[in-house]
């Protein structure tokens, strides 16, 4: 590999004099000078020349950008892969069953053991799940800039342990409880939660949302890391584990809204709040299992310093070449960049990147990358100016699934106390009303293998495309499943409440004659509106997003998710205020949910989620996917 030419060796400036010199006296002279000659001609081209095939060589075994988590550069063939992304699966089992062990039945310990109202506690149970997928752009953000994807996990398991610790102590010590009531009017509620006991309450939900928010903006992008994305296997293991990351987020719900829904039912919430204690501790030496697998990206500063300097210098320059007393500034559309082999070599150790010329789209943002900018600090490459057009481009993406997950927030809220008002028996067992879960949730086990190896393949073969269905047409899909979803909840709740008259139990708080499965319709129509938009825009996000930020862009997909909780509730109070106002009869007001009219609300989410799906339908066929952009 490392041949030498003694033409090199010497180079041109080889003194021929020395075969003619008969001179022994300056016989020594002459080798001092071609010993000199010879070591500065191995110190200029050869050893660049070594030097350059030896990172060649090192690329090939090395991954470029990466280190295990020792902090040394991680090695092909001995870390990442399927084996290191299988551990980040098994742990997002157990971290989702400790998350929705409480979080899918939050809603009725709020009201049942802290003695919030229905409408208080569904806003309470949204703002704390809005909070913690939030969180995850705060996750996202320090993986990508100051800290690695693994660290960040650690950090954010050891804090959910921490809130949870808190929870389950409150739950088990009766004096940082209220007293127990018994509701004989349903007009008149039980005295709420005091002030002291509430800061414990909300202390414990918030650092559980901080942990959270930590581990899902840190864990799937740390295993969709694992893969090649250069090679078309890789890019398709990487689909496959998005796919499979929703499998297990299923696998862990499956197991927290039946039995530890259960055990928080039958023998107590303490109970429940240990099992996801428990289980969000030994997610930990799990994960550290899987530590000599792992490689991990590493964190190349702030991605949101170079979005706003970009945004900053092209409104700058925009304003200055406007200006009469400004000259003409020149687009630099050759620009170059240099990136130095080492420090102190001479101009042939720098390796030119070859020219970039900006992209037509967002031509607003071009101007930004100029020759001279007025300071230095201030100087934007195309590249970055590039960068900073991908995530405008995905914002309206983004921006459209947000009120899906605004759907989505009902499973939490009115879906869960629409089912504890009926009759919750199968037989002879009795299931928890916020076990209903378990329907959208099995529908998703099942689909999601089938979607990997049957629907996809079959996509592949009659599209001849390398992934067979595009993310954005997954995404679509789910969208159009939220509208039917939000229909069906609405003739569903007009059943349940002509149930409620016919019967007598209008003022009651019995359950109703009528089945709880009605309810499940909606759960599994939104359960499936899930599956195809959350693995879509997870691989979306981190597929088209610059490779510096892919941590912080695949948290887009959890704070779309929060986004939806918020507005959820600020539906449910503008609703209840407006109504209040200018009806006879609010629509979601007082402790008794038969006097609510949420058919009116799941009609209106109806309407605005249509609405939604038109804004969308203009977006995605207006976006061009990176890779197939030329300049890409």
């Amino acid at each position: 590999m490392f041949s030498l030419d003694f033409s090199l060796l010497v180079g041109p400036q080889f003194p021929q004099s020395i075969k003619r010199t008969p001179n022994a006296t300056s016989f020594h002279q002459q080798f001092h000078k071609v010993f000199s000659t010879l070591r500065s001609s191995l110190r200029n081209p050869i050893q660049i020349k070594l030097k350059i095939k030896m990172e060649e060589a090192h690329q090939l075994t090395t991954w470029e950008g990466y280190v295990d988590w020792r902090n040394k550069p991680a090695m092909r063939g001995h870390h990442g892969g399927m084996l290191a992304a299988s551990f980040v699966l098994v742990v997002e089992v157990l971290e989702n069953l400790a998350y929705l062990g409480n979080a899918s039945n939050l809603v009725l310990y709020l009201s049942k053991i802290m003695h919030f109202s229905p409408s208080t506690s569904a806003n309470i149970v949204t703002d704390f799940m809005g909070t913690a997928f939030l969180l995850a752009l705060l996750g996202g953000f320090l993986a990508d800039a100051f800290f690695t994807s693994y660290i960040i996990y650690l950090i954010s398991a050891a804090i959910e342990f921490l809130g949870l610790l808190i929870l389950t102590a409150q739950a088990h010590i009766h004096s940082l409880k209220p007293s127990p009531c018994v509701l004989l009017n349903t007009r008149m509620p039980c005295q709420e939660v005091d002030d002291g006991k509430a800061a414990m309450l909300f202390a414990g939900l918030y650092l559980v949302a901080l942990g959270v928010g930590g581990i899902k903006g840190s864990l799937p992008s740390h295993g969709a890391e694992q893969f090649d994305e250069n090679t078309p296997h890789g890019r398709r293991q990487r689909s496959t584990f998005f796919n499979y990351y929703v499998f297990c987020l299923s696998c862990g719900a499956l197991i927290a809204v039946t039995f530890v829904v259960w055990i928080e039912d039958n023998k107590g919430w303490q109970w429940g709040f240990g099992i996801s204690t428990a289980t969000i501790l030994i997610s930990i030496p799990i994960f550290l299992l899987g530590s000599p697998t792992y490689k991990a990206k590493v964190p190349r500063g702030s991605p949101i310093t170079t979005m706003f300097k970009v945004l900053a210098v092209a409104i700058y320059n925009s304003c200055t070449s406007r200006s009469p007393s400004s000259g003409v500034m020149v687009m630099d559309a050759s620009l170059t960049y240099t990136t130095e082999t080492s420090k102190g070599e001479d101009d042939i150790a720098k390796e030119e990147v070859p020219n970039q010329t900006p992209t037509e789209s967002l031509n607003c943002l071009n101007i930004a990358a100029i020759r001279k900018p007025v300071h230095p600090l201030l100087r934007c490459t195309v590249k970055k100016v590039e960068e900073v057009k991908i995530v405008l481009k995905i914002l309206p993406i983004f921006m459209s699934t947000i009120m899906l997950n605004c759907c989505l927030a009902q499973l939490s809220t009115f879906s869960v106390q629409q089912a504890s008002t009926m009759n919750t028996k199968l037989g002879s067992l009795k299931v928890p009303p916020a076990s209903l879960p378990v329907v959208p949730v099995i529908f998703i086990m099942i689909v999601a293998p089938l979607y990997n190896h049957v629907i996809v393949p079959f996509a592949i073969k009659i599209t001849k495309t390398e992934m067979g269905i595009t993310h954005l047409q997954r995404i679509g899909t789910g969208l159009l499943l939220s509208i039917v979803a939000m229909a069906v909840a609405a003739v569903v709740e007009i059943k349940r409440r002509r149930v409620a008259v016919e019967s007598g139990l209008l003022n009651s708080t019995d359950p109703l004659p009528i089945t709880f499965l009605w309810v499940a319709l909606q759960y599994l129509f939104l359960g499936s509106a899930d599956l195809f938009t959350l693995a879509g825009m997870m691989d979306f996000f981190f597929t088209e997003a610059p490779i510096s930020m892919r941590s912080l862009a695949t948290a887009l997909s959890w704070a779309s998710l929060a986004i939806g909780y918020y507005l959820s509730s600020v539906l449910v109070q503008l609703v209840s205020q407006i109504t209040r106002a200018y009806g006879q009869t609010p629509w979601l007001f007082g402790s008794n949910l038969n006097h609510y009219h949420l058919e009116r609300f799941y009609w209106l989410m109806c309407i605005l989620s249509s609405i939604n799906f038109l804004s969308y339908l203009f977006w995605a066929h207006r976006y061009n996917y990176k890779s197939t952009s030329p300049h890409n």
